[in-house]
């Protein structure tokens, strides 16, 4: 090795460990810079976000596949779904920050929030958006992200939407589409804490962001190319 391949060697080795950063999930990618707002600064951020209600005719399903980023950027997208909120569920700590959450401690799995109208779409196709989206194999895993919070999680608000998880999950397991058994948490909802406002909408409101660029954004066209035929009329993304 000669001293004039120092620097192409260093250049080499930070490019890798960029990119090991921006596969490793919301939480480990993103530095400070990226946030729109520090952490630090989370206990004095108003949640303005509403809950999800049921009324109507419409439904609400809870779900935790991951980094709520993601998840929520797919399911805005839906044909028949009428919001998707992010934020935390399944813990027993009241008010969780999203920090405490990161934590592990508090026992929340980050999840979106859905609220759907099951005329235009039915409960079995948020069921295959979920499944297909995520590796449901995983325990307490999704990628380089590891811990409860990172759970696949669903947390029904019927029985009617337990007994078809249920079910599709047994029937997922015995078709062999994945090659592990899927470890999906199926669990009675209780309570559900939105999100700091600036989770919201994080990937179309922040689409310069590296994670949303090489990470999302893949996986959004990869969802979009499977699922054409129930998603919403394409709307512009943020300049």
């Amino acid at each position: 090795m000669t001293i004039s391949q120092l620097p192409l060697l260093f250049f080499i080795g930070l490019s890798l460990t960029t990119l090991f950063a921006l596969i490793s999930g919301c939480e480990k990618s993103v530095s400070m810079e990226d946030r729109p707002v520090a952490i630090a600064e989370e206990l004095s951020q108003p949640r303005e976000t509403p809950v999800a209600q049921e009324d109507g005719g419409l439904e609400v399903v809870t779900l935790g596949s991951g980094c709520f980023w993601c998840t929520e950027a797919v399911f805005r997208e839906l044909k028949g779904v009428k919001s998707a909120v992010s934020g935390y569920s399944g813990g027993k700590v009241d008010n969780p920050t999203y920090k405490a959450v990161c934590s592990g401690t508090t026992g929340h799995a980050e999840v979106i929030q859905v609220t759907f109208d099951p005329q235009q779409i039915a409960f079995t196709d948020i069921l295959k958006a979920f499944w297909e989206t995520h590796d449901p194999t995983t325990l307490n895993r999704q990628g380089a992200d590891v811990g409860t919070q990172y759970r696949s999680a669903i947390f029904y608000h019927n029985e009617k939407q337990k007994e078809e998880a249920a079910s599709y999950k047994k029937q997922l397991d015995a078709s062999g589409q994945f090659k592990s058994p899927i470890v999906t948490e199926i669990t009675e909802f209780e309570k559900f804490y939105p999100a700091e406002n600036y989770h919201q909408d994080y990937f179309r409101l922040n689409p310069e962001n590296q994670y949303c660029q090489y990470v999302i954004r893949p996986k959004l066209e990869k969802f979009r190319s499977k699922f054409a035929d129930k998603l919403k009329k394409a709307e512009p993304e943020k300049e």
